[in-house]
């Protein structure tokens, strides 16, 4: 446990340089960014080293491994960020245990999510996610609504009992015009999200950026980035 520690604290502690210098060549300060860890495939365990090291947000994107991750670690002072596609059946569960939705990109799933917020009695944040793949409505290959769908989807979450309207997330796209093109891509993001805030002024969260392109993300303008392997390795099996 202490080797995996440190390892970790080394790891975080590079992805924080990373972000930081950033920050400077953009001109931005530091605390505009935040950092979310997504710890899908990696144990309970080491989301409470990372609680440890100061880590205070953590993204997951199934819910069959995030729900008994999340209550293993209920007691630690986290926000938890759903960030997969989420089927309708899974809702109840996510609301259970997330503090945030940043996959949202259809109406169906804006109602459930409100049904079952208003009766677990909380708010949930909500973000649009972005697909710069897809045809103006359409949906993307890896879920998100085309830039054409933004705002009605944002007017349905922003009218929606027990969810809050915080803002756009998007995944550096793989195909269509995007794809290769991170900070074009991120840009693109930007300038929904300053049409979205004209309608909703207070959803300015802009997720975007993973460990291989974070500093595009906070070149353009992001709030959130949100890094898994940077900081906890390379996930088995996938390379």
């Amino acid at each position: 446990m202490t080797d995996r520690r440190a390892q970790l604290a080394a790891n975080l502690a590079k992805v924080e340089e990373r972000i930081a210098a950033a920050c400077t060549a953009a001109g931005r300060k530091r605390e505009e960014v935040t950092l979310i860890v997504v710890t899908k495939t990696y144990p309970a365990e080491d989301v409470r080293i990372l609680s440890g090291l100061g880590v205070r947000h953590v993204a997951e994107n199934r819910d069959q491994d995030a729900a008994p991750k999340a209550g293993a670690c209920s007691d630690l002072p986290l926000s938890w960020h759903f960030v997969g596609q989420l089927q309708t059946n899974k809702v109840r569960s996510v609301v259970g245990y997330a503090d945030v939705v940043q996959s949202v990109d259809r109406g169906r799933l804006v109602t459930a999510l409100s049904k079952e917020a208003v009766r677990a009695g909380r708010e949930l944040g909500c973000l649009i996610q972005v697909a710069l793949d897809a045809e103006e409505g359409g949906r993307g290959e890896r879920g998100g609504v085309g830039p054409g769908g933004v705002a009605e989807l944002g007017d349905l979450v922003a009218g929606a009992p027990g969810l809050r309207l915080d803002g756009l997330m998007t995944v550096a796209p793989l195909t269509g015009p995007y794809a290769g093109r991170e900070p074009a891509a991120f840009e693109r993001l930007m300038d929904l999200s300053t049409d979205l805030r004209r309608t909703h002024p207070a959803a300015n969260m802009v997720s975007a950026g993973m460990s291989a392109d974070l500093e595009q993300a906070v070149a353009a303008g992001a709030t959130h980035v949100r890094v898994g392997t940077a900081v906890l390795g390379v996930r088995p099996g996938l390379g």
